[in-house]
């Protein structure tokens, strides 16, 4: 018997050809490949922080057949919480609303947790779930090339040669590709020295917060000789509001140098935390054994953890101009300052703003107000003119005589990263982000394919858990790749309508809101007026519904292979298991893949 055909190699009817694949009339052929023959991945994560180490955990669970590496800049993991190390280093927000929802710790030991705490904890994740062994610590990205034959990110890294040592730092640079490139560079890693008269003039001991004394276990060994020392202060954003209270009782003056007014909240969630422990609301931010030992119950941990992050999701409408939650915690803060300024109440008219509560970032600032009633405390409002060899000259002549001054003075919040980072067609990520940052979601740009970031523009929020942002970004990066796997996909970009339409909601979105009141702030890039790309355009929870199904029709793609039909991914008609006759064969019905519905009640 024979089989007819029709003046190609495709059988007429359709049966096997000879190299095993299905033939048709027009001369195409099925793929020699299961629908789910995973074809290697190749993804590189930038960065290990929140972000990195969550990628080095989902990407290996979910993506089969990837090969994964990690590089940081850093000598450990931890990011922004292996940077900064400054005096009373904490999270500004409750302990428990800022870890990830996968891993509980029950051991914080204050409300707001201590930075050293945050770090250990995020190695311990890394430990625990193995992700030591995608990173590559002292590797820091300086180039970032898309390379459009290949489709695949060319990236140079730079390491210490094998010859550098600890007195002698040498370093070296080596090429990677990636057929995915993730990056969690993070919003507030990039600080810079204020612009200042006379920085390098000074003679006495000089720091900026994000570089604190790296050699030192602990930032009150590092002051520990500072008790017969006047330190100035410079500076009144969230890194400043902890350094001072800190440092007041350690040394012998310290001045505040204030140019900006700025608000500081009642302590978030303080009363549900009472409420839930028990606890008198006025009490200690520290935790007691008896409170661990109740945390230790995961019933109650459970319960008092979605309490709190569902009172912190509560707060949307604060952010919003003339709600009455604005006016509430307006009054609320307001009176809350003049409380704690008792003491010195003619600092009130220099720090309570005339701008809504959240315009600038928020904080709590334990401690803060109260230390600059101190003796020991000098506030300064009037600005500065220069540093002097000797301390710092204000603009009205006054000149205060200081041993140290710290620079609590911020980050470069333009998002422009310090190395080449080069899209299709040699445009740059530079030139895209002038005059300021346009992207999609906040999670990928136009012109740069198979790119997914976290911490990027227009992801902070307020009123919400950060790190629950930031596991919705790494999972729409992991569904992105496997998009690319499963669908033979070489390329895939975002599409510019896609980018100027989600830019125009941008524009529409914030005049509602007090962010863009005038305000200095880091969400507008430092500056008093002008585009808000700091901050998502919405609630938290917004945020999070957003990045839950992605719209993979706003994005463009190209094949891996040279074939039109769209459907050429389908394979060969089976799956790998049926093919090998290995593996699971029933799989949809273990119990972690059966969607068990409820059982209606009525």
């Amino acid at each position: 018997m024979t089989t007819e055909t029709n003046g190609t190699n495709a059988p007429k009817n359709g049966a096997s050809s000879l190299n095993g694949t299905s033939g048709h009339p027009n001369g195409y052929k099925l793929g020699d490949f299961s629908i789910d023959e995973c074809r290697p991945m190749r993804v590189v994560c930038i960065g290990a922080g929140f972000s990195g180490i969550l990628a080095g955990i989902r990407f290996p669970q979910k993506v089969p057949n990837v090969d994964l590496t990690i590089y940081d800049k850093n000598p450990a993991i931890g990011g922004t919480w292996y940077n900064n190390k400054y005096p009373g280093l904490s999270c500004d927000i409750p302990a428990h609303t800022y870890q990830y929802a996968f891993e509980d710790n029950m051991e914080w030991s204050a409300f707001y947790a201590p930075g050293p705490e945050i770090r250990e904890y995020l190695e311990r994740v890394a430990n625990k779930y193995k992700v030591m062994k995608y990173i590559h610590l002292e590797h820091e990205l300086v180039g970032a090339y898309w390379q459009e034959a290949e489709s695949k990110w060319r990236l140079r890294v730079k390491r210490p040669s094998p010859n550098s040592t600890p007195e002698n730092k040498q370093y070296e640079e080596f090429e990677d590709k990636a057929d995915v490139l993730f990056t969690g560079l993070g919003s507030l890693a990039r600080w810079h020295w204020p612009d200042i008269e006379g920085l390098k003039d000074f003679k006495g001991c000089i720091l900026h917060s994000a570089e604190w004394d790296v050699t030192e276990r602990s930032w009150q060994e590092s002051v520990k000789d500072w008790g017969d020392k006047k330190v100035g202060v410079i500076g009144v954003g969230s890194s400043a509001i902890q350094i001072v209270p800190a440092l007041q009782p350690r040394v012998a003056h310290l001045v505040n140098f204030v140019r900006s007014k700025t608000w500081l909240a009642t302590p978030f969630l303080e009363e549900k935390m009472s409420d839930l422990l028990g606890r008198d609301p006025a009490g200690s931010y520290v935790f007691t054994e008896e409170d661990k030992q109740r945390f230790r119950d995961p019933a109650f941990y459970k319960k008092f953890r979605h309490n709190m992050e569902h009172e912190l999701n509560s707060t949307y409408q604060g952010t919003l101009k003339g709600t009455k939650v604005q006016q509430m915690i307006r009054a609320a803060f307001t009176e809350n300052m003049r409380q704690r300024l008792a003491k010195k109440p003619w600092i009130t008219e220099y720090l309570l703003p005339d701008f809504g509560v959240a315009c600038r970032r928020l904080t709590p600032g334990p401690g803060y107000l109260e230390a600059l009633c101190e003796d020991n405390v000098t506030f300064e409002p009037t600005h500065i003119r220069r540093i002097t060899e000797t301390g710092i000259e204000l603009v009205d002549g006054k000149h205060h005589d200081l041993d140290i001054i710290v620079c609590a003075t911020g980050f470069d919040t333009s998002f422009q990263y310090p190395f080449p980072f080069v899209g299709r067609g040699g445009i740059t990520l530079r030139e895209k982000y002038t005059p300021h940052p346009r992207t999609y979601l906040a999670l990928c740009v136009d012109g740069f394919p198979n790119w997914f970031q976290s911490c990027g523009p227009n992801s902070g929020v307020y009123g919400g858990s950060l790190v629950a942002i930031l596991q919705q970004q790494v999972d729409y990066a992991v569904k992105a790749t496997l998009k690319l796997q499963r669908e033979r996909l070489k390329s895939m970009v975002v599409k510019k309508e896609a980018v100027d339409d989600f830019d125009e909601y941008l524009e529409a979105y914030f005049p509602k809101t007090v962010h863009t009141e005038k305000c200095r702030s880091w969400a507008k890039m430092g500056k008093d007026e002008g585009r808000v790309v700091g901050l998502w355009p919405g609630s938290s929870l917004h945020c999070l519904r957003a990045f839950a199904h992605p719209r993979w029709e706003d994005f463009d793609y190209q094949p891996l292979d040279p074939v039109k039909n769209r459907f050429y991914w389908l394979g060969d008609g089976q799956t790998y298991n049926e093919k090998t006759l290995t593996g699971d064969r029933a799989w949809y019905l273990n119990p972690d893949e059966v969607d068990y519905p409820p059982v209606p009640e009525n």
